[in-house]
């Protein structure tokens, strides 16, 4: 027990704190607010309070629970909606209305729904079981199997399991450890602050395929890997993560809404329960965790969402579950930081964030990675951090700290959001360090063929906006035929291929096989327009082919029709032009009869 010595905002120093430990978590006040210790100078505690300190006064005690800040894990986690301590919102709403009230508490899990506990086969009464281990499952939805697993630091050898209907807090089974009794129960405690253990990590080969166009061709990230989403207000960040969340190749998504402004957290939370998993056509929620924190909660709570969500993620991992952590924003947990530093009086770094800013940033997003889990099976973390840099500019401390440990950069441009231009990606400014190792799976699994098409189509990409500052110079009219006609391509690339629809059915996704035959057709396009023009095509007619509002349609072709359907634009592309050659030919020699008739 300890006393309220000074407050200032969300931080609270309280005296007579001797035998706490660092990151204990702590109950402030009458109200008993929740608070953790994150700086201990002699008998005094420095304390950040995740919850509204107006009303505290000095002299209130503080009582320390001796233990750090944790989150609870088991059936029922799932499909759930937390605040950044994990309480249910839904319990909390019940329990004080639309407003949070302070001091409320929330068990994370209930505590009287029973859930059915198979046994796996082979665990039985002798077996020895060590931290990991996985002794069964529940079906906690139809998508899931919620595996129960050994808790970390605990063996021993089988005493007895049952499999049947228990509650969390009943024991399945028994341990024999040296003598001592150890109950298993189905859920478990972590801290959040340190990362789960694991056998190995493995370098990344395989993509997290999105259905997104611009992402799967170009700027693809590795199932395990790191992303960054900067960009200015309105450019699209939180829209994208959606995108992301519905049709990212993971088996669970954490969505940690991170001092995100209200009206977007309300959206979230009303429209994913109602949102359908394209993959299954079952409930999204059935895989997904929400957590929930909004720019008008104590900023100190921002930083155990983001701890709360990645803990949540890397029990899923341990199961050998693919997992997707989409964090928005960090910028606001940095800012949050840069609060509690200056009440700290810490010596500011650049732009009054605080030094260490780099560091922390850099060990979260080191908790992602593909691994071998202690049982055994192999599960991956793809973490996805959203980034609001002021005005949009980039070269601020969060987003380059955050750009020094990923490897995928998704540039957002507000000019392109503005335009109707989704995802409002730009392509000339983003890329991805991924792309080399992820090369043989994509030869292996799309063709060869898509690689190469891949680099071409980069290729006449960046060319089209070197050719568009000349023309802003001294107009299209200047420039050679060939050159007009690349700038015909480079649209219809950006128009048709980079831009989608998250509102149409069939071009809010696309799968692999059906972007290298679009890719691919649009190529072929622009190899057939090359040669028309060197054989005296002009450009004005290779902009008027009638076969363009075939490819333009090529995004609302059905995936089971795409071979046969591109297959046919391809074929229409090769007789459209071999037509408007042979006529321009035959234009041009009767030009010549012409003209020699006129000369005799």
């Amino acid at each position: 027990m300890g006393i309220i010595k000074r407050i200032s905002g969300p931080l609270v120093i309280a005296k007579d704190m001797l035998g706490s430990a660092m990151y204990d978590v702590v109950k402030v006040g009458r109200a008993e607010l929740v608070g953790e210790i994150i700086q201990l100078k002699g008998e005094d505690a420095i304390i950040q309070v995740y919850e509204d300190t107006s009303g505290l006064r000095p002299g209130e005690s503080v009582e320390s629970t001796g233990s750090p800040l944790s989150v609870e894990l088991g059936p029922g986690v799932l499909r759930m909606i937390y605040d950044g301590i994990q309480r249910p919102l839904e319990v909390l709403e019940q329990k004080s209305g639309s407003f949070i009230g302070k001091g409320i508490t929330a068990e994370p899990l209930d505590r009287k729904k029973e859930w059915e506990f198979v046994v796996k086969d082979g665990i039985k009464k002798g077996i020895d079981l060590n931290q990991g281990d996985i002794i069964g499952y529940v079906q906690e939805t139809d998508l899931i199997k919620h595996y129960i697993m050994v808790p970390a630091g605990v063996s021993g050898k089988i005493k007895s399991i049952t499999g049947g209907s228990f509650t969390v807090d009943e024991a399945v089974a028994t341990l024999d450890n040296d003598g001592s009794e150890v109950q298993l129960k189905m859920f478990q405690r972590r801290s959040v602050r340190r990362s789960s253990p694991f056998k190995r990590k493995f370098i990344t080969s395989e993509p997290l395929t999105t259905g997104q166009r611009v992402v799967d061709t170009f700027f693809p990230v590795a199932k395990g890997g790191t992303a960054a989403v900067p960009g200015p207000f309105g450019a699209g960040k939180t829209v994208i993560q959606h995108q992301l969340a519905k049709f990212a190749d993971s088996d669970i998504v954490v969505y940690v809404g991170c001092g995100e402004r209200g009206n977007e957290m309300t959206e979230i939370l009303t429209e994913f329960p109602e949102l359908q998993d394209p993959r299954t056509g079952k409930p999204l929620m059935e895989r997904t965790i929400l957590i929930a924190n909004t720019s008008n909660m104590p900023v100190a709570a921002r930083e155990a969402s983001i701890y709360t969500g990645i803990t949540i993620a890397e029990y899923f991992r341990d199961m050998g579950y693919s997992v997707a952590v989409m964090a928005d924003s960090t910028s606001r947990w940095a800012e949050a930081m840069r609060e509690i530093s200056a009440r700290l009086e810490e010596m500011p770094g650049e732009e009054g964030y605080p030094a260490y800013l780099s560091k922390r940033l850099a060990e979260y997003y080191e908790r992602s990675g593909m691994v071998e889990s202690l049982n055994g099976s192999k599960g991956s973390i793809t973490l996805i951090g959203a980034v609001s840099p002021p005005g949009g500019d980039i070269s601020e401390p969060v987003s380059q700290g955050t750009l020094r440990v990923v490897k995928t950069f998704w540039s957002l441009d507000a000019s392109l959001a503005s335009s109707r231009h989704f995802p409002s990606i730009n392509w000339l400014n983003s890329y991805s360090l991924y792309l080399d190792a992820l090369e043989p799976w994509y030869v292996k699994n799309v063709g060869e063929g898509f690689v190469e098409d891949r680099k071409e189509a980069m290729r006449l990409l960046q060319r089209e906006s070197e050719l568009k500052e000349i023309v802003q110079l001294v107009g299209e009219d200047a420039l050679p035929e060939s050159e007009r006609v690349l700038l015909e391509i480079g649209r219809m690339i950006r128009e048709d291929y980079l831009r989608q629809s998250a509102f149409d059915e069939i071009d809010a996704y696309t799968s692999l096989r059906k972007q290298s035959l679009m890719l691919n057709t649009m190529l072929f396009f622009s190899k057939a327009a090359s040669d028309a023009v060197k054989n005296g095509l002009s450009a004005d007619k290779v902009a008027g082919a009638k076969v363009k509002a075939e490819i333009s349609r090529m995004k609302g072709i059905k995936e089971e029709n795409a071979d046969a359907e591109i297959g046919k634009i391809k074929d229409h592309i090769a007789s459209e032009f071999r037509e408007m050659t042979n006529a321009e030919h035959e234009a041009e020699e009767n030009a010549e009869k012409k003209a020699k008739e006129v000369v005799e």
